[in-house]
């Protein structure tokens, strides 16, 4: 599996083009003007892959930005996690709570399981749920490339802010200690923001939270 960064969007936010054989999975897409979009497509036209579905890590707006772009140009399946609805029932909402201008989407992803496996094309995923930053919010691990992409739960020597719709300080850490520093130290994180790093350095190095 092979993975492209984009750094995108008013707040410097991480999505992510995923490809293995002939398949591509796009994770968390914020683009935030029709440069970033290009880049995109352009990355994805080069790699020949056919784009399978969209993965959200959660709907918070910077993650969720360029959605609208993205289904004007592909006919292809959203996925999000079902525990609460109300981040991406109020993407309008949150916009503008940033100064941003974005549409409600009229419609409901498919649900993106909490737990358990998910197999999309050529790729195979756990899920991981991991509350705390959003309530929705679900981290998706590989473990045949030893690859976590970790949303804005856990950054390198740092963690997601918890001050917004249902965020909990306790339970971001909860959700860290149990879900993602139980993966082998080996593991790469991809963050929603920042650069990438592993399990075994956060565990040692996060001043968040130590394992």
């Amino acid at each position: 599996m092979k993975i492209k960064r984009f750094e995108v969007g008013p707040f410097a936010e991480n999505t992510y083009l995923l490809t293995a054989g002939n398949d591509a999975l796009l994770v968390d897409p914020g683009f935030s003007n029709e440069k970033e979009f290009k880049q995109f497509r352009s990355e994805l036209a080069n790699s020949g892959s056919l784009l399978k579905a969209v993965l959200l890590t959660h709907a918070h707006i910077d993650h969720v930005l360029g959605l609208p772009a993205v289904l004007k140009a592909f006919d292809v399946d959203i996925y999000l996690n079902h525990t609460d609805l109300t981040p991406w029932n109020s993407i309008s909402q949150q916009a503008r709570m940033f100064g941003l201008q974005a549409d409600n989407l009229d419609f409901t992803p498919n649900e993106l399981p909490g737990s358990g496996t998910l197999s999309i094309g050529s790729f195979r995923m756990d899920l991981l749920y991991t509350p705390g930053h959003a309530p929705d919010h679900v981290s998706i691990y590989f473990e045949d490339d030893d690859v976590v992409l970790a949303g804005d739960t856990l950054f390198k020597q740092s963690v997601g802010r918890t001050d917004l719709y249902k965020g909990d300080s306790d339970l971001l850490k909860k959700s860290i200690l149990e879900k993602l520093y139980t993966l082998p130290d080996k593991t790469t994180v991809y963050p929603g923001h920042g650069m990438v790093t592993t399990i075994g350095e956060e565990k040692r190095n996060n001043p968040f939270v130590r394992g």
